[in-house]
């Protein structure tokens, strides 16, 4: 064989080599990056500034449950970058797409991390990357309410409207009969005028129900004087106690705030205080207190009333559910205080419980996020010094006497009431 065949053998040898080596080096490459692609937690371009544009709660999740990306709405949820995704549920539903595709789920979340009323949201996840998922919470609390708000109203406001107009139809008709009976004219007048005003009463809890319901009802919240709130509460109801022979106790924690609207506060407040003394026989005591623990700021209404029927106690705060059906009839109630009472409290980020004895009363406790009290936090009003009167020093032993008895000890002040968790329904 001449030397020009074995050059080319050579030649032909040798590029066959190198195309091999060369496919090698490119295959182990390749698999190289696959492998850096497959274990890279790295965001895709442009990830974050649409994450930062959006308007609902969103972020990035690796397989680790490390949140490392998040839109500014996240921490209402308390999620933040490099920092563990910290919802059981949350956590799931980003496990449940790691094999690709996306899915959704509706759940519920506290909001803010001390936010006692949770959050009705629909979630969503969806894997971009071999270790990276995104995930959106987009808050549907509000459309929840209002659908339920819609599905009741008419039936609710239909059934209890009907009462008092029907009334007033009947009484019109008799005082026209009567028209030659002067006595007769009045009584039926008087008749008419009560009805009227329980129409009005009725009324007027429908349009502060709707506000609190709707999702533009209230203003801008503030800085809230529990102390305050409480003040005007018992001094608006003082009349209607003493009417009833029941007697007002005020006592528990003292400087404590909250964030919010210090008129819904108080009308909610009110309406617990009415409620204990409206339950309440002759002779016994509606304790308000105050208890702040844990960054929670719980008031307590007392009474050493009737009770509710632990039957009752799933629905107490259902719109125009009465427990005592009579009693709420001959005193004018509307049925929907209690449930002004939980919308406020929700509104608010907070919770309502109840503990409840037959014969021996029951407590309705509000709990409600406490924050700081602000810069320049001048002394409310209601713990201002007031000018001493005669009657003062007899007002005061009044006031802070303790009640006596098994049954008087519902009444105490709030940080020696212990309640139960009770349905907010």
């Amino acid at each position: 064989m001449d030397s020009t065949v074995l050059a080319l053998l050579a030649l032909g040898l040798g590029i066959a080599i190198g195309a091999g080596v060369s496919v090698l080096i490119v295959a182990a490459l390749r698999a190289r990056s696959y492998a850096a692609h497959q274990a890279s937690s790295e965001l895709p371009d442009g990830l974050r500034d649409v994450l930062a544009a959006m308007d609902d709660a969103a972020c990035a999740v690796d397989s680790s449950a490390l949140v490392l990306a998040a839109s500014s709405a996240s921490s209402r949820f308390g999620i933040v970058a490099d920092a563990t995704l910290e919802n059981a549920e949350l956590r799931q539903l980003v496990r449940s797409v790691r094999e690709g595709g996306s899915e959704r789920a509706t759940l519920r979340l506290a909001r803010g991390g001390r936010n006692l009323d949770p959050r009705l949201v629909s979630a969503r996840a969806s894997w971009i990357a071999p270790r990276l998922a995104l995930l959106i919470i987009r808050d549907v609390t509000e459309q929840e309410r209002l659908e339920q708000m819609r599905t009741d109203f008419v039936a609710n406001t239909s059934h209890e409207l009907k009462t008092p107009v029907g009334a007033v139809s009947l009484l019109a008709e008799a005082i026209e009969s009567a028209a030659d009976d002067p006595d007769q004219v009045r009584a039926f007048a008087t008749r008419i005028q009560a009805e009227a005003a329980r129409l009005g009463r009725l009324t007027g809890r429908i349009m502060s129900l709707s506000r609190l319901q709707s999702a533009d009802g209230l203003g801008e919240f503030g800085s809230v004087a529990i102390d305050e709130v409480i003040a005007n509460s018992v001094e608006s109801h003082a009349v209607q106690a003493s009417a009833a022979g029941v007697e007002l106790a005020r006592g528990g924690d003292r400087g404590a705030w909250v964030q919010g609207d210090a008129q819904i506060l108080v009308e909610a407040v009110g309406n617990l205080i009415a409620n204990a003394i409206v339950y309440s026989p002759r002779g016994s005591r509606v304790g308000v207190g105050v208890r702040v623990e844990g960054g929670v700021v719980e008031i307590s209404v007392s009474d050493q009333g009737i009770g509710i029927e632990e039957a009752d106690r799933d629905r107490i705060f259902e719109r125009f559910y009465r427990a005592d059906e009579a009693r709420s009839r001959r005193t004018g109630g509307t049925g929907l205080g209690l449930s002004i009472v939980k919308h406020a409290t929700q509104r608010h980020g907070g919770e309502v419980r109840l503990w409840s004895r037959p014969g021996r009363g029951s407590t309705f406790t509000m709990r409600l996020p406490q924050i700081e009290a602000p810069e320049g936090d001048i002394e409310p009003a209601a713990r201002q010094k007031k000018p001493k009167d005669k009657n003062s020093k007899s007002k005061k032993k009044r006031a802070t006497r303790k009640p006596a008895g098994p049954a008087a000890a519902q009444a105490m002040t709030a940080e020696k009431i212990r309640t139960e968790s009770g349905d907010s329904a």
